[in-house]
């Protein structure tokens, strides 16, 4: 394998942390066993579920409701006294703020940063999703609302205070910036971190989305010609795709510069080689119709700027809603952006996790680079599911691309391993990022190996030291510390 240009460090970004909850997956390592086995994680409900989780009967006797949801078990649960809050600021919290707390603190973790050691300054952009939670719950209760104060109800509520409300509850001194662009929320985040890291204004971000709707567990109304599957399951690319499926789930990485991350040792999962946004204008069928000429724009600036050949990009995450609409248009555009460089057919593949886990709304972006980077860091690139007859509308036989509907080893060659990740937001604000596999990493000293010399000794018995708040906390800790080292023994001790 090709060493790296250490030059280039400074112009690249490092993932050296992950954390998120998703449909069916509570962590990420979860998440990666579900993609690597084809595990679905839309639930699908019976009557009597749905109206035992507050769904009105009216609603369950229209027609064309479809009982299905990728449902984020445990978003009702917070452990408020961890963070600072009383049982009442609690209950007037989002949901989403509280699902995306604790994932900023499991990232950190992921990372190995304690924000009050940590001497540089330490970023966070992030968005959410609709508050249905102050919609269908805390308006209709005016005792609530009469004892708290509609300014307190609003500092819980409003979408502006995600990220500074994460820097203060963290204390975090980088910039802390809402982003809101619709389905792409999370995946702009990560852009402007990436920016925000080079640009020198921060030294750490973290970067993602989390979207937590009311009644945690519903379905939805089916709408002719919308985006909504009318049976409950999202079959991205295939011929008889008719929509997707709402999802809550939450989704952090934590970037550092890729030249920063090497020095200090850090354990690097993908690196960001290069990412574009864009908007379509008002060229095209309506607001919130997608647009050929800005994916393929967004697309192509990114491999631009990530400075690599499209022959070389070996798989690509898409936004993949599984529309009869959209996925035509994201291939088309996919296919003029990578034609730009090559004219093969067929040597990548794409894959769309919203037929695992539905659109995950702000956080599907985020979702998809978390997939992608683990696809990287696993050399396995993960099935798209219900993909049995590709649309003929994609032309794939004539293109780049190819459906991954197997579990497919993904090895190193004479090029480093890349993939893009796409999102594409209502309202035309589209995101591209390419990533390339994390530098092969220098032998820790720590685990028996010599910088200097690449040689490898015996390693010494090491201290592992466990903290947490509680008893019962840190017995859990030190169960998940053991499970990480059965899963992975070859892991360094140093990092």
């Amino acid at each position: 394998m090709p060493q790296p240009d250490h030059d280039q460090d400074l112009d690249r970004v490092a993932i050296i942390g992950m954390a998120g909850r998703f449909p069916g997956a509570d962590d990420v390592p979860t998440f990666w066993t579900n993609l690597e086995q084809g595990r679905e994680g839309i639930s699908h409900y019976a009557d009597e579920e749905l109206a035992g989780s507050g769904v009105e009967p009216a609603v369950l006797a229209q027609d064309g409701y479809v009982r299905a949801k990728g449902a984020l078990e445990g978003a009702d649960l917070f452990d408020e006294g961890f963070f600072g809050y009383s049982p009442r600021e609690a209950e007037l919290l989002d949901p989403q703020h509280r699902v995306f707390l604790e994932c900023a603190w499991h990232a950190l973790e992921s990372a190995g940063i304690d924000p009050a050691r940590f001497e540089g300054r330490i970023g966070v952009f992030a968005g959410n999703g609709l508050n249905t939670y102050l919609l269908f719950n805390l308006m209709r209760n005016q005792r609530v609302l009469d004892s708290s104060g509609m300014y307190q109800v609003m500092l819980a509520s409003d979408k502006d205070f995600l990220a500074t409300r994460t820097a203060y509850k963290l204390g975090l001194k980088g910039p802390a910036v809402t982003v809101q662009t619709a389905c792409s929320t999370s995946l702009t985040a990560v852009h402007l971190a990436c920016q925000s890291l080079l640009n020198g204004e921060c030294d750490i971000a973290l970067a993602g989305g989390v979207s937590v709707s009311s009644p945690l567990h519903g379905g939805y109304a089916y709408e002719s010609g919308g985006i909504l599957s009318p049976d409950g399951t999202c079959r991205a690319f295939d011929a008889d795709a008719e929509g997707t499926v709402p999802g809550n789930g939450a989704g952090i990485v934590v970037l550092r510069r890729l030249a920063d991350a090497r020095t200090e040792g850090d354990t690097v999962d993908a690196v960001v080689l290069g990412s574009a946004v864009n908007n379509d204008g008002s060229l095209k069928a309506g607001y919130t119709a997608p647009s050929v000429d800005g994916q393929a724009e967004v697309v192509a600036e990114a491999l631009a700027l990530a400075d690599v050949d499209p022959a070389t990009v070996g798989f690509v995450e898409t936004h993949g809603t599984g529309t009869p609409l959209g996925d035509p248009i994201e291939i088309a555009a996919l296919t003029r952006a990578h034609r730009a460089g090559t004219d093969e057919r067929g040597y990548c593949a794409i894959g769309s996790v919203k037929s695992n886990v539905g659109h995950l709304d702000a956080a599907a972006g985020v979702t998809g680079l978390i997939k992608a980077a683990l696809a990287l860091k696993h050399e396995a690139i993960p099935p798209t599911l219900h993909c049995e007859r590709p649309n003929p509308g994609l032309e794939l036989d004539t293109s780049p691309f190819y459906v991954n509907s197997a579990l497919r080893p993904w090895p190193r060659a004479d090029e480093p391993r890349r993939a893009g990740v796409s999102s594409f937001g209502i309202g035309g604000t589209n995101v591209h990022i390419v990533l390339e596999e994390a530098p092969a990493p220098e032998p820790d000293p720590l685990d028996g190996g010599d910088r200097s010399t690449g040689t490898t000794t015996e390693a010494p018995a090491r201290l592992l030291p466990l903290s947490a708040k509680s008893a019962p906390a840190l017995a859990e800790a030190a169960a998940r510390l053991a499970d990480h080292l059965e899963a992975g023994p070859g892991a360094s001790l140093g990092a």
